[in-house]
């Protein structure tokens, strides 16, 4: 039997701003995209790994009351989720590329722990770490 993790999901304010700024400018894929009444069900994937999704949904019902919802909003605008983790082969290029695409980076790739790492948020105000996978 084959069993892992295929979805992991995030909130964001507004799942067609989302969708842009994850396929436009991250790279992204989209995986599906299906609505059921007042409901989205849209996940993305990374070109590069083609057994996993990125669910963007809003807080809404059936998954939280409305009161819920507008405290999850309020949460992650303020960029109080955990953070988000993007590997890629070069971080300065990367970078560089992403910020051509407008991505705003919070902070600029900087050496440490032996890697390259930089830091941006999604226009939802999740944040990502995106970090150069090490050699071997």
């Amino acid at each position: 039997m084959n069993q892992g993790v295929a979805v992991a999901g995030l909130y964001v304010r507004d799942q067609d701003e989302a969708l842009e700024f994850y396929v436009q400018r991250l790279g992204f894929r989209v995986h599906t995209d299906a609505r059921n009444g007042n409901y989205r069900w849209l996940t993305v994937q990374h070109p590069d790994q083609p057994d996993f999704q990125l669910g963007l949904f809003t807080p809404q019902a059936p998954t939280v009351d409305a009161a819920t919802a507008q405290s999850l909003r309020e949460i992650v605008a303020k960029g109080g989720m955990p953070p988000l983790l993007l590997v890629v082969d070069d971080c300065r290029a990367a970078f560089e590329r992403m910020q051509a695409r407008g991505v705003e980076f919070t902070q600029e790739p900087v050496e440490r722990y032996g890697t390259v790492d930089a830091s941006f948020r999604d226009p939802s105000g999740n944040g990502w770490k995106m970090t150069q996978a090490r050699p071997g």
